[in-house]
């Protein structure tokens, strides 16, 4: 699979991929599906899967239907929720790893701390914790933008005396069993995990800054006989895929273009909380101030009751402080609490600039992103030859699957491979680069993440720029990298001989 230079003790591959989640398993399956190029994947966990392995708080699951949140090239026809918890998510990605031989090339308990690079030999320099170095003609960042936990900077954190963790990050050794449990955060997480262990505590104090837009969840389990069904009979799977991605494809308008089609959805989450919430006083706290879809929409049909209960408490003030047993609000009220726990997000605006990238003249991605991250349709970017990103800037969705965008990116990847060839270096032009995200930009400017009165994680905080979400139709982006626009390309040449031969192995 790799080889050893003899005067250089690096491993060499064609195709490096940092990570082994949702985008560097498609990485990799495209890879193969060529068969022109050979590949390593570095994990730095000991499993596949991501966010899926790293995320196991109590109530985890996913917000889009498993049969489309799932590859299209591995359906699923054993998928036994509609809407699958977190365990079964991890092990449909083990599964892909071993059926495609996926995890036969992957390196796990590899943490990489830097990549160069080397324009001498056209080629990149990835550097490992433990010393050791990995050397690629091409690199692949499939390291995703919702793994590095948010944690806010409160006064007084260190002085509390009980537990304290993250949703991303959850204790399984702490029992929350009579516990009054101060949680933080009222997003996708905290949604999920506060219905869950409510009851186990003797007290619930939720502290939310922003009111979420909240949906009904219908989830339901598939019968025995539907998976049998789905099993002998693939055109049925794919029926099923293609009527869920179009139930969830025709909301984009809402989000991009014309925000009065959220209407029906603000209506049937007005409604879902008129019903679940009777006490006026407590809805008014879970009434947002937002236009619908400005901030994520977030699916539930336990988080509601769960605030009802007596020895539940939600806080709006804002939290001031941490004392040794108690939070105290921007009200000065002091909440008792055992436990701390946060449901605060990700840092996404930093993920894909933790591990340092060095390009041309070793300059780093993030410095080159100092007003927020820009690619080239989400994939490639000036100044990083041979580099491909996953899950990048302007690529995230506020309407479908995420899959399916990394389905797009990965078999964009695989042409700008083929057309840069084994030898060859492909490096976005900085007009072309700049042209694009100038479009982007100005669609931007009129959706309902932008013009909806409110302040998200998709918008970079110093400038304001979206630069997470895309402002199309999935279909629109994957129509936009069905086609490789070499005009907007530089590409360079690199001797075969400045490098060792790649062998199976």
């Amino acid at each position: 699979m790799n080889s050893s230079n003899p005067q250089d003790d690096s491993t060499w591959t064609d195709v490096l991929v940092l990570g082994a989640g949702f985008s560097g398993l498609a990485a990799a399956a495209t890879i193969a599906r060529a068969g022109e190029l050979d590949y390593l994947i570095l994990e730095q966990g000991d499993d596949v899967g991501g966010t899926w392995r790293e995320n196991t708080y109590p109530g985890c699951a996913c917000d889009i239907p498993s049969p489309l949140y799932s590859f299209s090239f591995r359906q699923n026809p054993d998928w036994r929720h509609l809407f699958a918890p977190q365990q079964e998510i991890l092990q449909y990605l083990r599964d892909t790893s071993t059926e495609l031989r996926i995890a036969e090339r992957i390196r796990f308990g590899t943490k990489v701390v830097g990549a160069d690079w080397n324009e001498q030999d056209g080629s990149w320099t990835v550097a490992v914790e433990d010393g050791s170095t990995f050397r690629a003609r091409f690199l692949v960042s499939a390291m995703g933008i919702l793994h590095h936990a948010s944690y806010p900077q409160i006064p007084g954190l260190d002085d509390f005396d009980g537990p304290v963790f993250h949703s991303a990050h959850w204790d399984h050794t702490c029992d929350l069993s009579g516990k009054r449990v101060a949680v933080v955060g009222t997003g996708a997480s905290a949604i999920q995990f506060v219905p869950a262990i409510v009851d186990e505590t003797a007290g619930l104090t939720l502290f939310q800054r922003t009111a979420p837009w909240i949906v009904p969840k219908v989830n339901r389990t598939f019968s025995e006989e539907e998976r049998e069904e789905m099993r002998r009979n693939p055109i049925k799977r794919w029926k099923r895929r293609a009527s869920l991605f179009w139930t969830h494809e025709k909301r984009a308008k809402g989000f991009v273009s014309d925000t009065s089609r959220m209407g029906p959805t603000k209506a049937l989450a007005s409604g879902h909380l008129r019903k679940q919430i009777t006490d006026p006083e407590l809805r008014a706290k879970l009434t947002p101030d937002y236009e619908i879809g400005c901030k994520r929409l977030l699916i539930s049909s336990d988080y509601y009751p769960a605030l009802t209960k007596p020895h539940v408490d939600v806080v709006t003030a804002g939290v001031k402080e941490v004392r040794a047993s108690s939070v105290i609000d921007m009200d000065g009220k002091m909440h008792d609490a055992d436990v701390l726990i946060f449901g605060t997000g990700f840092d996404a605006q930093n993920g894909l600039t933790r591990v340092p990238i060095r390009g041309r003249g070793g300059v780093t991605l993030g410095s080159q992103w100092d007003s927020g991250p820009e690619a080239y349709l989400g994939t490639t970017v000036a100044g990083f030859p041979n580099l491909f990103l996953l899950c990048g800037p302007n690529t995230g969705l506020g309407h479908n699957s995420q899959v399916f965008m990394i389905e797009a990116q990965a078999r964009y990847m695989s042409r700008c491979l083929r057309y840069a060839g084994r030898d060859g270096a492909l490096e976005v032009r900085r007009d072309a680069q700049d042209r694009f995200n100038e479009y982007l930009q100005g669609r931007l400017a009129a959706t309902v993440w932008q013009a909806g009165g409110c302040t998200s994680w998709y918008q970079d905080p110093a400038t304001g720029r979206n630069t997470l979400l895309w402002p199309k139709s999935t279909l629109s982006y994957w129509f936009r990298t069905r086609l490789l626009r070499r005009s907007d390309y530089l590409r360079s040449e690199y001797a075969r001989s400045t490098r060792p031969a790649v062998t199976a192995g």
